[in-house]
């Protein structure tokens, strides 16, 4: 029997699937602009943190009841029982906050340096989408555990559909399956976390990747390199993908599982954050929790619908809540065509772009922290002064983009 020569079987492979060629496009030969900082790490901590998000939930699943009676039984199974068991939940549990600060870090980043500006609409809008499903996916799995707070955080959040005139309450009981938050509901959101949304993420998280690659990644400088290339087509400011930022990609993700081992090892629940003091008792539908918040990464939009305590323009407060809620996440999508500034970089914008920055920045926070605390007559006047920054940020953005007097853009990267 003749021994296959070396190379054989690549040619084979690539003859059937181009293995090289997505090596050389995406990696080998994608080039990337070589002033790229710390910022810049953040995207590929988010796919990590994916990954180990899917591998942890499907042996998660192995040995979980999504039955009213037995998914709280079986949580403590996996605890106690399951070998390893305890150590597979904390990843899941702590990588999901984990999932999104990366992600809220991501974000930031492309506020900073203008990521979201042409050509890269398409990629902001297919992140941002990827962020709501996100979104769903987590308050889905948040359910799951069956504990008073997974149960009520689920009921008050299903309960705000119902607020919407007319359609409210059928598209309430649509959601939940059933009247009120039961094993109905709590079996929906099993198969759509486990199945149906993460189909979606994997699909958006491939789109995103590709519409990046195909416009080129952004830089802190906002100066495209491809403009500038020599004599074989390569950018000059630019330098292949692999091995340079693989190799810087991996030390962020050591000092990233560092410190994400130090959780889950240490600090599983994070002080109540990540998973809350209530969620260690059964869920009751008779006995209410004396503060219902959902958890910490959903805190900031909580706090803008419970900022909104009258009524305006014949609405009343709890459907103007819902409003301002879905507009607050709504204002991410339509970014890339609020900027009207003639760069990108915050590095060359002018002041008003920076104080607007620095105050969204503060009032998102600032938001973030008062939702998890119950809410008192003096933090309601709080998160609605942020609730007024917050917006203000994005609705007055096409005006103090166009008069801010904007440095100008060096036109290859110098530093």
């Amino acid at each position: 029997m003749a021994t296959p020569r070396r190379g054989e079987g690549q040619s084979w492979l690539n003859a059937r699937f181009p293995a090289s060629r997505l090596w050389r496009e995406h990696l080998a030969n994608y080039y990337v602009p070589k002033n790229l900082n710390v910022w810049y790490v953040f995207g590929s901590l988010a796919l990590l943190v994916l990954v180990n998000q899917i591998v942890t939930g499907i042996w998660l699943t192995m040995s979980y009841n999504p039955t009213a009676d037995g998914a709280f039984a079986s949580i403590e199974y996996i605890m106690r029982d399951v070998e390893w068991g305890w150590l597979i939940r904390h990843l899941h549990t702590t990588g999901a906050s984990a999932l999104f600060i990366v992600m809220y870090l991501h974000m930031f980043r492309g506020l900073l340096y203008g990521s979201y500006k042409a050509p890269r609409e398409l990629v902001w809008i297919l992140g941002m989408t990827l962020y709501l499903i996100l979104m769903a996916e987590a308050f889905m799995g948040y359910l799951l555990p069956w504990g008073q707070m997974s149960y009520w955080g689920a009921q008050v959040i299903t309960s705000l559909f119902s607020a919407i005139p007319w359609v409210g309450p059928d598209i309430a009981q649509w959601v939940r399956g059933d009247y009120l938050v039961s094993g109905v509901t709590l079996n929906r959101f099993f198969a759509l976390h486990v199945i149906a949304l993460p189909l979606v993420i994997l699909v958006l998280v491939v789109l995103h990747i590709v519409a990046l690659h195909e416009v080129g990644s952004n830089n802190p400088e906002g100066v495209e390199i491809r403009q500038h290339k020599d004599d074989t087509g390569k950018p000059l400011d630019g330098i292949p993908f692999h091995p340079y930022y693989t190799v810087k990609d991996l030390l962020g993700v050591a000092i990233f599982l560092f410190v994400f081992c130090g959780v889950v090892f240490y600090f599983p629940d994070g002080g109540g954050l990540f998973i809350e003091q209530p969620n260690f008792e059964p869920a009751d539908p008779l006995s209410t929790p004396d503060h219902i918040a959902p958890v910490w990464y959903f805190t900031p939009f909580y706090a803008i619908l419970r900022a909104a305590n009258f009524s305006l323009l014949g609405l009343d407060a709890r459907f103007l809540g819902v409003i301002l809620m879905a507009g607050a996440i709504a204002m991410l999508f339509v970014l890339p065509w609020l900027d009207r500034s003639p760069v990108r970089s915050m590095r060359y914008k002018g002041w008003m772009s920076k104080v607007m920055l620095r105050l969204f920045a503060i009032s998102f926070v600032g938001l973030g922290v008062l939702g998890v605390l119950p809410s008192t007559p003096g933090r309601t006047y709080m998160a609605q002064g942020l609730t007024v920054i917050y917006f203000a940020y994005f609705l007055l953005m096409p005006f103090y983009t166009r008069w801010e007097a904007a440095r100008p853009v060096p036109k290859r990267v110098d530093r």
